[in-house]
């Protein structure tokens, strides 16, 4: 499993990094539209669709990822749209972790279907934009989450319910614990403070998303890592009551090692557009 695991990692760096670095956000967007179809198929099998409607689910997220493309929306404020998408993830996580995993099974399917897919179209949107922004913008938010994760793992694991009698979400994630997203604040508040350091330093063309929220005050930076790093567990902890309420363990078997493209996204999908709400509604891109 642990070589599977590097295998697949290594495999995924290799064509993520030259996408990403590459003088043009060409390769990049079209890397993430293959990972977002793959994600949409998966989705569609959470869904209980069979493999000619799973592969149907993707194919019309591919669809949507390319008419924003041709519209130039790739390029274009989108200031209400990142509101709207905004404000449908935080309301829409609040409600799905208070129904719990029997909540799930009572949305209408085709809202279920639908909302997956935007969700998957709006991130990519997101992430390409980001991309467009720059390098060190976009890098801010993946890091974000990757930090949050890794400190949030450790947390748990040294501190786990030492200083509280119940874990985070039982019904739906019986591993994390409420020391874990301590941990997990704790990292993303020193990366947010290291990164807006760097930046002043190197003095960089691209400000991060931590040097554009401290340029509005540091309570905004503080607050905006706090929020960012919440709706990250709320990601990861959303598509974990799905899969138990499908009665699976991972989206799919297409990274060997790590379960499926949703099990590695699920912590991006809400905190991308997150991200570039808090950009547009505070400083110009």
């Amino acid at each position: 499993m642990l070589q599977q695991r590097v295998i697949t990692a290594l495999v995924l760096l290799a064509i993520l990094l030259p996408a990403l670095f590459y003088g043009s956000p060409l390769p990049f967007t079209v890397v993430v539209l293959v990972l977002m179809a793959a994600g949409a198929w998966e989705w569609g099998r959470l869904c209980g669709f069979g493999q000619a409607g799973s592969l149907a689910v993707g194919a019309a997220c591919v669809a949507l990822c390319l008419g924003s493309w041709a519209l130039g929306w790739l390029t274009q404020p989108l200031t209400v749209l990142w509101i709207v998408g905004g404000a449908l993830w935080v309301l829409g996580t609040a409600w799905l972790l208070r129904a719990g995993v029997p909540g799930w099974p009572r949305i209408p399917a085709a809202v279920r279907l639908i909302a997956g897919v935007l969700a998957l179209w709006l991130a990519w949107l997101a992430v390409v934009q980001a991309r467009h922004v720059g390098i060190n913008f976009l890098l801010s938010v993946l890091v974000l989450v990757w930090v949050a994760d890794i400190f949030a793992y450790f947390a748990g694991r040294a501190f786990g319910l030492r200083f509280t009698k119940g874990k985070l979400a039982p019904a739906i994630s019986p591993g994390k614990s409420w020391e874990g997203v301590w941990g997990g604040l704790a990292g993303v508040l020193v990366l947010s403070f290291a990164w807006v350091a760097a930046d002043a330093h190197w003095q960089a063309e691209v400000l991060s998303f931590y040097s554009r929220m401290a340029r509005q005050g540091w309570w905004l930076l503080v607050v905006a890592a706090l929020f960012m790093t919440a709706m990250s567990v709320s990601g990861d902890l959303v598509e974990s009551l799905i899969k138990r309420s499908a009665g699976v363990k991972d989206s799919s078997g297409l990274l060997p090692g790590h379960g499926g493209v949703l099990d590695r996204v699920d912590a991006l999908l809400p905190t991308l557009p997150l991200a570039m709400m808090l950009t547009s509604l505070t400083t110009p891109l």
